[in-house]
Protein backbone atom coordinates (compact mmCIF):
# COMPACT_ATOMS: atom_id res chain seq x y z
CA UNK A 1 0.00 0.00 0.00
CA UNK A 2 2.88 2.33 0.86
CA UNK A 3 4.87 1.66 -2.22
CA UNK A 4 1.05 2.49 -4.50
CA UNK A 5 1.91 5.54 -3.41
CA UNK A 6 5.01 6.28 -2.97
CA UNK A 7 5.80 5.42 -6.92
CA UNK A 8 2.99 8.28 -8.19
CA UNK A 9 5.25 11.07 -5.37
CA UNK A 10 8.24 10.22 -6.87
CA UNK A 11 7.22 10.33 -10.09
CA UNK A 12 6.25 13.78 -9.91
CA UNK A 13 9.96 14.90 -8.12
CA UNK A 14 11.65 13.42 -11.07
CA UNK A 15 9.67 15.28 -13.15
CA UNK A 16 9.49 18.50 -11.14
CA UNK A 17 12.59 20.32 -12.42
CA UNK A 18 11.59 19.57 -16.04
CA UNK A 19 7.37 20.64 -15.70
CA UNK A 20 9.33 23.72 -13.60
CA UNK A 21 11.84 25.22 -16.60
CA UNK A 22 9.53 24.74 -19.01
CA UNK A 23 8.09 28.20 -17.85
CA UNK A 24 10.77 29.42 -15.87
CA UNK A 25 11.49 30.99 -12.17
CA UNK A 26 9.89 34.03 -11.79
CA UNK A 27 12.34 36.07 -11.02
CA UNK A 28 13.34 38.60 -13.50
CA UNK A 29 13.02 42.11 -13.66
CA UNK A 30 12.90 44.85 -16.37
CA UNK A 31 13.37 48.43 -15.44
CA UNK A 32 14.21 51.95 -16.66
CA UNK A 33 12.97 55.11 -18.29
CA UNK A 34 11.04 56.86 -21.39
CA UNK A 35 12.47 59.66 -22.85
CA UNK A 36 12.42 61.83 -25.66
CA UNK A 37 15.52 62.80 -28.43
CA UNK A 38 16.66 65.37 -25.68
CA UNK A 39 16.27 62.75 -22.78
CA UNK A 40 14.00 64.36 -21.19
CA UNK A 41 11.48 62.64 -19.02
CA UNK A 42 8.23 61.28 -20.94
CA UNK A 43 5.45 61.64 -18.12
CA UNK A 44 2.61 59.30 -19.03
CA UNK A 45 3.92 57.18 -22.04
CA UNK A 46 2.45 53.83 -21.53
CA UNK A 47 5.61 50.79 -21.77
CA UNK A 48 4.11 47.55 -23.22
CA UNK A 49 5.59 44.16 -22.25
CA UNK A 50 4.93 40.97 -24.68
CA UNK A 51 5.40 37.78 -23.89
CA UNK A 52 6.92 36.19 -27.02
CA UNK A 53 5.53 32.66 -25.57
CA UNK A 54 1.88 33.37 -24.99
CA UNK A 55 1.56 36.96 -26.23
CA UNK A 56 0.05 38.58 -23.72
CA UNK A 57 0.64 41.53 -23.16
CA UNK A 58 0.89 43.90 -19.82
CA UNK A 59 1.24 47.89 -19.39
CA UNK A 60 3.08 50.63 -17.44
CA UNK A 61 1.85 54.37 -17.19
CA UNK A 62 5.59 55.92 -17.06
CA UNK A 63 6.12 58.20 -13.60
CA UNK A 64 6.73 61.99 -13.24
CA UNK A 65 10.27 61.25 -13.98
CA UNK A 66 9.86 58.85 -17.25
CA UNK A 67 10.40 55.55 -15.43
CA UNK A 68 9.09 52.02 -15.62
CA UNK A 69 8.72 48.60 -14.43
CA UNK A 70 8.32 44.76 -14.55
CA UNK A 71 8.82 42.82 -12.06
CA UNK A 72 8.10 38.43 -11.63
CA UNK A 73 9.23 37.55 -15.40
CA UNK A 74 10.10 33.90 -16.57
CA UNK A 75 13.55 33.38 -17.36
CA UNK A 76 12.81 30.91 -19.44
CA UNK A 77 10.14 33.21 -21.86
CA UNK A 78 11.67 35.66 -24.25
CA UNK A 79 9.98 39.46 -23.98
CA UNK A 80 9.40 42.47 -26.11
CA UNK A 81 9.44 46.10 -24.86
CA UNK A 82 8.21 49.25 -26.51
CA UNK A 83 6.81 52.59 -25.62
CA UNK A 84 4.14 54.63 -26.97
CA UNK A 85 3.21 58.25 -26.06
CA UNK A 86 0.59 60.60 -28.16
CA UNK A 87 0.36 58.14 -31.34
CA UNK A 88 4.73 57.91 -31.72
CA UNK A 89 6.51 54.69 -30.60
CA UNK A 90 10.15 54.22 -29.66
CA UNK A 91 11.82 51.21 -31.25
CA UNK A 92 10.98 47.87 -30.07
CA UNK A 93 13.68 45.95 -27.44
CA UNK A 94 14.12 42.49 -27.07
CA UNK A 95 14.93 40.60 -23.60
CA UNK A 96 15.94 37.04 -24.34
CA UNK A 97 15.70 33.80 -22.45
CA UNK A 98 19.44 33.44 -23.16
CA UNK A 99 20.46 35.60 -21.48
CA UNK A 100 21.44 34.71 -17.70
CA UNK A 101 20.67 38.47 -16.43
CA UNK A 102 17.96 38.90 -13.91
CA UNK A 103 17.64 42.45 -14.09
CA UNK A 104 17.71 44.46 -16.84
CA UNK A 105 18.00 48.23 -17.03
CA UNK A 106 16.04 49.50 -20.94
CA UNK A 107 15.79 52.89 -21.20
CA UNK A 108 13.21 53.61 -24.41
CA UNK A 109 13.56 56.74 -26.59
CA UNK A 110 10.03 58.26 -28.53
CA UNK A 111 11.04 61.50 -31.10
CA UNK A 112 8.47 63.66 -30.28
CA UNK A 113 9.20 65.83 -32.95
CA UNK A 114 8.07 63.90 -35.94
Amino acid sequence: MLLALLVPALACLTRAPELFAQRGVLNRVVSGKVVDKGDAPLKGAVVYLKDDHTLAVKSYIATDTGEYRFGQLASGTDYELWAELNGKKSGTKSISSFDSKNTFTIDLKIDTSK
